[in-house]
């Protein structure tokens, strides 16, 4: 294959092994020597500063200073040899019977003459560091020599032999472990800017695999190429395309299939306690009516008035009856999620005010006041016709409830963007034990009471489906004198903001 992975790896790395190993032979071979020999001078450059600055501060009495001159030297394999004004040595490395000493001192009397110009490798008006081949009594050995005057008049003179083999071979090895780092700083560098070319198309193709495996099929390989990789992306976008339709019918029946399951459930259940809620509940009324019923065919009372009395008590029961079947249906619905909820923008004060004045006969009947406290307007987000059916059950409650001073007190308020309704009638608080089990269907806190104005316990059931369909709050308080039930919903802004009141008014 003609872009072959395997050959273009191949390629990449001999290229590379070949250009480090070149790179090395070529500057071994031709820079190796100067390299030696400008380290070699540097040495010879800081002893001379050190010794320079010792002699200028006047430190060559601090036994310190000198011992750090003595250090370097030894450590560098460099001789000194500083000869004051008057001719005296005032600091040596060598001893004065050292023959190296002499031929030093004699060095330095003779200066330059005989030191070949292309020997010189730095010349100052302080100092010379030249070659010095020539033969000496220490034999025929190579220095590398420095001689000069210091800062305060002092002569001086250095010298480093040039032939050590243990320091010519320190020197090689280091010179080799710098190259060789440079090497494989350059040599990583061209590998990683190569290898990018392989490995980022298959870090791509491993993460398309492990998006697959999520059953994510959006991801899809976009480098291309010639190569096997190029050909294994493609095949992979193809397999996921096949594996997306494939999943998607699948999913697709299941959710379906889902569905049917929890549809078929969610009737049964139902249908179970429809049957089971209707069964209790109509037990007493259908007992009334059969027993009035037989009362009038055995005509246990001949008179107009007692036979008026029992129709009216078979048509008050089947009124019952009928009512709480009605509210059976609604919660039924409500709670299998079978009746949509349509948010809509109302008055929700214009709603209120019409399901008090719908009620006003009750209301008289129980002999009660109603106390409306609210604003002219305020418009709210729901069902409206869903919160007439919370609001319309919360008032008939009170109105069956209310007891003592026979008040009841409708209030509409607004804060932090909720409209809250509540509504309240005096007389007994309710039992703190019962107020948790107030909003399960059937429950009666007084069966006796609840039986008497015609109750079926469905309506609070009622208002808390609504109130979860609508995903807002509710609630019931006890006060001293009496019962508060209350409800939330988002309050809806009106007109242009700051030029408008909730209710479309203009304002200053």
């Amino acid at each position: 294959m003609k872009y072959s992975i395997r050959r273009q790896i191949t390629a990449i790395f001999i290229g590379l092994l070949v250009f480090i190993l070149g790179a090395v032979l070529v500057v071994n071979n031709g820079f190796l020597g100067t390299y030696y020999l400008s380290h070699k001078s540097q040495e010879l450059l800081r002893t001379y500063n050190e010794v320079d600055s010792m002699f200028t501060e006047n430190k060559l009495s601090e036994t310190s200073s000198l011992n750090n001159i003595l250090i370097r030297t030894e450590k560098a394999n460099v001789d000194l040899i500083v000869i004051d004004a008057g001719g005296d040595a005032v600091l040596s490395t060598l001893g004065t019977a050292d023959p190296r000493f002499k031929e030093m001192t004699l060095g330095m009397l003779v200066g330059m003459a005989g030191v070949n110009v292309e020997d010189v490798i730095r010349k100052t008006d302080a100092y010379t560091i030249y070659r010095d081949a020539a033969q000496g009594v220490t034999g025929d050995v190579e220095y590398l020599k420095m001689s000069g005057r210091l800062s305060d008049g002092s002569w001086f003179i250095m010298q480093s032999p040039l032939a050590s083999i243990q320091e010519s071979a320190s020197l090689a090895n280091r010179f080799l472990i710098y190259l060789g780092v440079i090497g494989i700083v350059f040599g990583g560098l061209l590998i990683w800017l190569f290898s990018r070319r392989i490995t980022q198309p298959v870090m791509e193709l491993a993460g398309l695999s492990q998006e697959m495996a999520n059953l994510n099929f959006e991801a899809k390989y976009t480098r291309g190429g010639e190569d096997e990789i190029g050909i294994l992306g493609r095949n992979f976008n193809r397999m996921s395309a096949q594996l997306e339709k494939t999943v998607s019918e699948l999913k697709s029946a299941n959710n379906q299939l889902q569905k049917d399951i929890e549809q078929k459930e969610k009737i049964e259940d139902m249908r179970n306690e429809f049957l089971g809620n209707v069964s209790h509940e109509l037990k007493t009324p259908i007992a009334l009516i059969q027993g009035y019923a037989e009362g009038l065919k055995e005509g246990i009372s001949d008179d107009p008035e007692s036979r008026e009395f029992y129709c009216d008590v078979i048509m008050d029961e089947a009124g019952k009856m009928n009512r709480m079947v009605k509210n059976l249906l609604t919660l039924n619905q409500l709670e299998f999620g079978n009746d949509e909820v349509q948010f809509e923008r109302f008055d929700i004060v214009r709603l209120v005010k019409g399901v008090i004045a719908s009620c006003e006969i009750l209301v008289q009947q129980a002999e009660a006041e109603v106390d409306f406290i609210a604003d002219d307007c305020l418009y709210v987000w729901a069902d409206e016709f869903k919160t007439e059916q919370v609001v319309r059950n919360y008032l008939t409650n009170a109105v069956h409830h209310v007891e003592n001073e026979k008040r009841i007190e409708v209030r509409i308020a607004s804060e932090d963007g909720k409209a809250r309704v509540s509504v309240f009638n005096s007389g007994k608080p309710i039992p703190e034990e019962d107020i948790p089990k107030l909003w399960d269907k059937f429950y009666k806190v007084d069966k006796a009471h609840t039986r008497e104005y015609g109750g079926n316990g469905i309506g609070l059931s009622i208002v808390k489906a609504i109130m979860e369909s609508f995903h807002q709050k509710y609630g019931v308080k006890n006060f001293e004198n009496g019962v508060e039930f209350w409800f939330e919903l988002d309050a809806g802004s009106g007109g242009e903001k700051a030029k408008t009141d909730s209710c479309g008014r203009v304002v200053s």
